[in-house]
């Protein structure tokens, strides 16, 4: 009598768990939570999802694939790779809490051989409130395209804010305004920014105060001169101002001396 074969049992494959990045941009990891942490948000939330274009994100450059891998995960890191930010989503994903604020929107009639041609100007930017800011400027025939394309703009174009105490009334502390005189220039508007103790707020036109809000210094004294009612050229003068204090040398007793921070300040 011939013993039958005892059947093997089959190993089934084993699914090997998915490693996920330990460190993951705040943007996504917002992004990625759980729907039903975010309901109570949405109930609240006005407009689109702004997280909806981060679900669907798929990354075009190196440092967007840096940044869904989680090998960066703050802007200070993207930065420092050398690599330019050249996907809007690598701004929400590094820097989830930028404010956008709308200074302008002009509408600009030009009459041609077809009728009457209607385009609008927004003047837009975007700021965290600590250490960072970007302006910018376009054209387009609506304006909700338009604005959405300047708020676009303005992520891609953020530039690092230098703070400091440069005043002789300051106290020792974070720096709240500028450590030092500096002039930024936009057409014929010139703008003349000067370092102010704490306390004293932002002497300074609606449009120069708004920009610089949200840039996160809270004192300075400025002085003006030119078309100062121009509202574009005078804001951009004042962007202007605060990207020429980066190209400044300074030597490491000064930034001991007058307290100086670029960017965020990390807590």
């Amino acid at each position: 009598m011939s013993e039958e074969p005892a059947e093997q049992p089959t190993e089934e494959p084993s699914e090997e768990p998915i490693e996920e990045p330990v460190n993951l941009a705040p943007g996504l990891a917002m992004a990625l939570a759980p729907q039903e942490e975010q309901e109570g948000d949405a109930r609240r939330r006005r407009g689109p999802d702004p997280l909806a274009a981060l679900r669907a994100w798929q990354p075009r450059t190196r440092l967007g694939r840096m940044v869904a891998s989680g090998e960066v995960y703050t802007y200070e890191q993207a930065l420092d790779t050398g690599l330019p930010v050249r996907e809007v989503e690598i701004v929400d994903a590094l820097l989830p809490d930028l404010t956008d604020d709308v200074l302008s929107v002009n509408m600009i009639q030009r009459m041609t051989d077809s009728g009457r041609r209607v385009r609008f100007n927004v003047l837009c930017a975007v700021g965290n409130g600590d250490g960072y800011i970007g302006l910018s400027v376009c054209k387009g025939k609506e304006v909700a395209s338009t604005i959405r394309k300047a708020i676009d703009k303005a992520k891609l174009n953020l530039v690092t804010v230098m703070r400091g105490n440069g005043s002789w009334e300051s106290s020792e502390g974070p720096g709240t305004s500028v450590p030092f005189k500096v002039t930024g220039h936009s057409g014929s508007t010139r703008v003349t920014l000067m370092p102010a103790p704490a306390g004293k707020g932002l002497v300074i036109g609606d449009y120069g105060r708004r920009v610089l809000d949200l840039a996160g210094i809270t004192d300075v004294w400025s002085r003006s001169a030119g078309q100062t009612r121009t509202t574009i050229n005078f804001a951009r003068a004042t962007f202007n101002a605060l990207v020429e204090l980066n190209r400044t040398r300074i030597t490491e007793a000064d930034r001991t001396r007058l307290n100086i921070t670029e960017g965020r300040i990390i807590r």
